[in-house]
């Protein structure tokens, strides 16, 4: 993957902000200032007032220019984009700067609540069904039946793994095991950042009923610190394969590279303007069936709350293990989700970061929950190497796979992992990880909260 350099960000020849040249980067910058700073008039309480309108396009494309302006730096620092989370993770932190030491007005902040907050409409309603429908469904429909048998009971321990790990180095330090599976283990074993710790952080203020940035504020920095032992994990797994050839497959995960072997075969469909329009329609619809189901199980009274996105990943998985979805569709889903998690991730990251108190990530770095977060990493390799042989997989790639790609930060966690490993052959694999494993965990998340948030 080609490195990002300062140089083309700042030559005004090129298209580097977004797709958008720097002149006319610089004057959307400007507008959006004037818009959120320069005071003009009274507001209808007579305050000084402001150009700012609090509707949806105006915050999306305010924020967007905000996500623009550090994501692309990010992207280019090298060591934080290699290791800490590149513009996605700038992006969060400047916003949180800024939202906590009141570096922009309140009413601006008031917005971006409504954007992003428990409003009736809000961007975060698009966003995670978006993502989890264009996961799921473009998942080669073979290699998830298969995986349902084979793969997936290797994640599920993996998760044990970094369970047990993180609650024996967690008990060190005084922290009860139920704390750290759903501050510790839920955000690092989620999926990542869009489709794992955002609507993980949903679940958890719908249940308790406090703000969804209180919860993901600590999260995304506890995924941040294990994405980091992640990838030097990566490397060092593949210098392991090179001492010890008997526990790699040098690039191939099953161990019999029989015809029963896992592969990822995607069929080759260029999707047309109406099948991703028709992908975002029964994202909706499944949306509404999921809502409907929440709603019924809720009124069961059943003793556990199962989050409507819960049954919007099962819906989803039977509709792709069914064949019922055609291949258009699931292409236009792919590209749906391309749209999203690509490029609307920084105007997220952005509007949550202006509700986040950045004193409390600052905290999360401390010893304490550094060395839990590198027990969950470890705990997830080491039992996947345990039993790995046994099941027919190579305990190399069945670690790096299985263990160090659920234990990151998404797809680009995922790519990082695995260049750093020499492994990127093994992207189907990780994609299931990150994909099916990540709804897995939505699930339990679900469920835990239910339970034992509050």
């Amino acid at each position: 993957m080609a490195k990002k350099s300062f140089k083309e960000l700042f030559d005004p020849r090129e298209s580097k902000w977004g797709g958008i040249s720097l002149p006319m980067f610089l004057c959307a910058l400007i507008v959006v200032a004037i818009v959120v700073y320069v005071p003009f008039g009274l507001d209808k309480e007579g305050n000084p007032g402001s150009f700012l309108r609090p509707n949806f396009l105006i915050m999306f494309s305010a924020l967007a220019v905000f996500g623009l302006l550090f994501g692309e730096i990010g992207d280019r620092i090298p060591f934080w984009n290699d290791y800490i989370g590149g513009g996605t993770i700038l992006v969060f932190f400047m916003a949180a700067v800024f939202g906590t030491y009141n570096l922009v007005p309140e009413n601006f902040m008031k917005a971006v609540n409504v954007f992003y907050g428990k409003q009736p409409v809000n961007f975060l309603e698009m966003f995670i069904p978006a993502l989890i429908v264009g996961s799921v469904l473009t998942v080669d429909r073979k290699t998830l039946i298969k995986s349902i048998s084979g793969y997936i009971p290797l994640i599920i321990i993996g998760v044990i793994g970094a369970s047990a790990g993180g609650i024996a180095v967690g008990l060190i330090f005084g922290k009860s095991p139920i704390d750290v599976m759903m501050n510790y283990v839920l955000p690092i074993m989620g999926g990542g950042t869009g489709a794992g710790a955002v609507p993980m952080s949903e679940m958890w203020a719908s249940k308790t009923g406090r703000p969804a940035s209180e919860w993901f504020g600590f999260a995304i920095s506890i995924l941040s610190i294990a994405n980091v032992f992640a990838i030097l994990c990566g490397a060092l797994l593949k210098k392991l394969g090179e001492a010890r050839p008997s526990l790699t497959g040098n690039g191939e995960l099953i161990i019999d590279n029989s015809k029963e072997a896992i592969r990822d075969k995607e069929v080759e469909v260029k999707p047309e303007l109406t099948d991703t329009t028709a992908a975002f329609i029964l994202t909706g619809v499944l949306f509404m069936v999921s809502h409907i189901l929440g709603e019924v199980w809720e009124s069961l009274e059943i003793g556990f709350d199962l989050h409507r996105l819960v049954f919007l990943i099962l819906l989803t998985m039977f509709l792709n293990i069914a064949n019922i979805v055609p291949d258009k569709i699931k292409a236009g889903a792919k590209r749906m989700q391309t749209f999203f998690s690509k490029h609307t991730i920084w105007i997220l990251m952005a509007a949550v970061g202006f509700t986040t108190d950045v004193k409390e990530i600052i905290n999360a770095a401390a010893p304490s929950n550094i060395l839990i977060a590198l027990a969950i990493v470890l705990g997830a390799v080491g039992l996947i190497m345990l039993v790995a042989r046994k099941m027919k997989f190579h305990p190399v790639e069945a670690a790096i796979t299985a263990g160090l790609c659920m234990a990151n930060r998404g797809g680009a966690g995922d790519v990082a992992v695995l260049g750093a490993a020499d492994r990127m052959e093994l992207m189907s694999f990780a994609q299931i990880s990150s994909r099916i494993g990540g709804a897995m965990m939505l699930v339990l998340g679900s469920v835990m909260f239910s339970f034992f948030a509050s």
